[in-house]
């Protein structure tokens, strides 16, 4: 007979699942802080360091309550370090921010003019989520040509709610 007091094992979550869930949410997360944060038209270098630790910040902020609400959504009895296990998974997320993070940042050290940086952030986190939906769609054994079709599709996707969030705020 089974204890039921037994610590029940922690779902698994699939690295691969989670990186590019996490993948995804940290493009279309920092294309929308980038959109949201240039709207008013700031864009000195001291503008573009704060927006860049803003990015970081709110990456950082997403990942917490992203690991927090897995935690509490799978409701059993849990062993002592998984909460702060299921916190660490959240590093995709975290780690899709970055190249835009050191975009701003570089525009914020003036490596690059800070007017304007938004757009080469934007196009990078849409390249991002095409190679994301282009490696999926191969790992499903899709053929290049339906892979690239899917691969533009996701992107797309992620423009339109990117634009979305830019127009609600």
């Amino acid at each position: 007979m089974a204890d039921s007091r037994a610590v029940a094992e922690p779902h698994s979550h699939d690295t691969r699942e989670a990186v590019l869930f996490g993948g995804v949410y940290g493009a279309v997360l920092a294309s929308s802080m980038v959109a949201a944060l240039t709207q008013y038209g700031h864009t000195s270098a001291a503008s573009r360091r704060y927006d860049a630790l803003w990015l970081l910040v709110t990456a950082g902020a997403s990942a917490l309550a992203h690991g927090y609400a897995h935690y509490i959504a799978e409701r059993a009895p849990h062993r002592r370090w998984d909460g702060l296990r299921a916190l660490a998974l959240e590093w995709p997320l975290v780690t899709a921010v970055l190249p835009t993070v050191f975009l701003l940042a570089g525009a914020g050290w003036n490596w690059w003019p800070p007017k304007g940086v938004e757009y080469p952030a934007f196009l990078l986190n849409i390249v991002i989520l095409f190679g994301l939906g282009l490696v999926t769609a191969r790992r499903s054994a899709r053929s290049w040509p339906a892979a690239v079709l899917i691969g533009l599709l996701d992107a797309l996707l992620g423009v339109i709610v990117v634009v979305a969030n830019a127009l609600i705020k």
